[in-house]
């Protein structure tokens, strides 16, 4: 798979081109291009913005302008936040990294374009793309600094190519308890429960315990709330007693 090309077209601030090539790296993308940067190549302050993604730089170009950064492009997409009236598809960055993926598995090479800071791409640029990039941001405020938007696109081409599930949970040193485990607890509640008279009147007790059953069922408890429960429970009944035990009159009752 042949992962897409980030072609900068005449960037402004050498801090912008580190933090798009560290935001690129994030994300597996390594296929930086830089067409007429304004302060010239290299670039100091790109250099140490990029930090750990400082090699990126190092194949970056510079590119003398567009047509030559896309030279070896099958497919290329320009990223605008303003209406063009160009007769081009527009698609959101995650059918556009879903089209990259497409042609990345046919060993086809994409390419997309990101515009200078101040005014983004210029007309002359986005008519060499196929299709354009638009975001859906907020219409009121719909720039967006040109790193953030590099790792937006990284963003949507690392999930469509990433193999993490949705979502996982973290276990913190422990695991779920296991259906007896679970069953124990209810017993023990059960128990207690009952020493307290709370299962009342007896033609509701098999109900509740029923509920009671199906709840602890439902919550995906690990084995340390398991242990904490039955903790919980074991204090609760110990410092009853003891106050029962301290609020008991003496022996014989008092003395006169």
């Amino acid at each position: 798979m042949i992962p897409p090309a980030i072609i900068l077209v005449r960037p402004q601030m050498g801090e912008n081109i580190g933090a798009a090539a560290r935001a690129m790296l994030n994300f597996g993308l390594e296929n930086l291009r830089v067409v007429a940067p304004r302060d010239g190549w290299p670039n100091p302050k790109a250099v140490a913005m990029a930090s750990g993604a400082g090699r990126l730089l190092d194949f970056a170009g510079p590119f003398l302008d567009v047509q030559a950064a896309i030279g070896d492009c099958d497919y290329v997409f320009a990223t605008t936040a303003r209406g063009r009236e160009l007769t081009k598809p527009i698609v959101t960055p995650e059918r556009a990294m879903e089209l990259s993926r497409a042609f990345s598995t046919q060993g086809k090479k994409v390419g997309i374009l990101f515009g200078p800071e101040r005014a983004g791409l210029e007309n002359d640029d986005v008519v060499q793309a196929n299709a354009i990039i638009s975001v859906p941001v907020n219409p009121d405020f719909p720039s967006l600094n040109l790193a953030q938007c590099v790792l937006l696109i990284g963003y949507e081409w690392g999930r469509q190519t990433s193999k993490t599930p949705p979502e996982v949970m973290a276990m913190a040193r422990t695991e779920f308890a296991t259906r007896v485990e679970i069953e124990k607890l209810g017993d023990h509640f059960e128990q207690r429960l009952t020493e307290t008279g709370f299962f009342r009147p007896a033609e509701k007790v098999p109900g509740m315990k029923t509920n009671l059953r199906n709840m602890w069922g439902r919550l995906p408890l690990t084995r340390a709330d398991v242990q904490t429960l039955h903790g919980m429970l074991r204090q609760i009944f110990r410092s009853f007693g003891a106050d029962e035990q301290h609020q008991a009159p003496a022996p014989g009752g008092p003395k006169s």
